[in-house]
């Protein structure tokens, strides 16, 4: 009986051992399970967060272009675009950004070629793109090549007809070319979309003006400026459209406007200083260009102006050191001579003339006829051969 009970307990621990061991290997395939959804979790989180700066970098770079912000929508918007590459809605907005921001202060013309740069970068990605196609009309119609705009603005359309980004360049290329009534019909439809609803109506404006019809160009650009209200272009356009009807006192609120979204705006403080002398306001025009020239130093255009305003108050000696500013920086900086503001040499040299400065005005003079050599050049300024007859040498008796 013994050996029976013997028998009956090692079989009974061998079936105890036997089911400990499934426990065992159940437990150890829950943990391993248990260790792969986490690990698969964390794995996953790890590439949703790898992605999401994506996403961010896009949806701030809208928030800041809404804000007026266009420095920072074109970083945002670089940065989107560098992490998908084949992102619509990122080459969109930084072409849009760059546009924009050419248009806010003297130094920006150069954000126009950056705008076509990029384009043509994102063309060449997924050429059989509408959308790629319209982004590059419209960078393309912004950099002054309306011929080549319209074409890829056509070859976007056909592929897609309801496209207003494309239909946008389209209008605005046949408006650079002087059909003013196409480029009106293409911005009245694009103007209907919700998406481009402000630059179609900013493009409505400028058919307007470009067919003489201010009024209707004003309203067209506030309704713009009430889509956005932070972009500065828009000021600028508002007060061009205001001064065409003799309205000045639109075009100093629109400036003002835009010194109060963009304090350190030379180019709005250039306008006030035109502004200021068209309304026979010296001081306050001496005291606005001198401002420019303090802000931008190197740009020539503000020194041209502030020369103007000495001239035109009789300050010649002023007026002929602020042109000779201006002339000194279109050699120095290797502007084209069929580009260059001849009144800096002109009315430096009258200046001199009045004060008897020959030395200054036969110099002025010479290297005047210099450029003038250019057969492209439309402006002359001539005197005898003898030279400036208040600097002629009187023959001796």
């Amino acid at each position: 009986m013994r050996i029976h009970r013997d028998q009956s307990r090692l079989l009974f621990r061998r079936q105890r051992r036997r089911r400990s061991s499934g426990l065992s290997l159940a437990v150890m395939l829950g943990v391993i399970i248990g260790g792969l959804a986490v690990s698969w979790n964390w794995i996953g989180g790890r590439l949703n967060f790898a992605a999401q700066p994506i996403d961010d970098s896009l949806q701030q770079a809208q928030d800041a272009f809404a804000r007026g912000d266009l420095s920072n929508a074109v970083e945002l918007a670089q940065r989107a675009l560098e992490f998908n590459p084949n992102s619509d809605a990122a080459l969109t907005l930084l072409t849009k950004a760059l546009i924009y921001r050419s248009y806010s202060d003297y130094n920006r013309a150069v954000d126009r070629e950056s705008a076509l740069e990029w384009a043509a970068e994102g063309l060449a990605l997924a050429p059989n793109s509408p959308q790629r196609l319209a982004i590059y009309a419209y960078a393309l119609q912004s950099a002054g090549r309306p011929v080549e705009a319209a074409r890829t603005a056509e070859a976007a359309l056909k592929l897609d007809p309801q496209n207003p980004l494309a239909r946008l360049a389209m209008g605005m290329a046949y408006g650079s070319v002087g059909s003013f009534e196409i480029a009106l019909r293409e911005s009245q439809q694009v103007a209907q979309t919700a998406e481009w609803q402000l630059d179609g109506q900013r493009a409505m404006a400028l058919s307007y003006s470009d067919l003489g019809n201010y009024s209707s160009a004003i309203e067209s650009i506030e309704r713009a400026i009430g889509l956005n209200r932070y972009l500065v272009p828009l000021y600028f356009e508002r007060a061009l459209y205001a001064l065409q009807i003799g309205d000045a006192g639109s075009a100093t609120a629109a400036y003002y406007q835009v010194l109060t979204y963009d304090p350190s705006n030379v180019k709005a403080r250039l306008r006030l200083c035109e502004l200021s002398s068209l309304l026979r306001e010296r001081a306050a025009a001496v005291e606005y260009c001198k401002e420019v020239t303090l802000r931008a130093p190197s740009w020539p255009n503000g020194w041209y102006q502030l020369g103007m305003e000495y001239f035109l108050q009789g300050s010649f000696a002023s007026a002929q050191d602020a042109f000779h500013r201006c002339s000194s920086l279109q050699v120095m900086q290797n502007v084209p001579v069929s580009e260059r503001r001849f009144e800096c040499w002109y009315l430096q040299g009258q200046a001199a003339e009045i004060l008897g400065d020959c030395d200054n005005l036969i110099a002025t003079y010479n290297e005047f006829r210099a450029m003038a050599t250019d057969e492209t050049i439309a402006q002359r300024w001539t005197y005898p051969p003898e030279g400036p007859p208040t600097c002629a040498v009187t023959p001796a008796a």
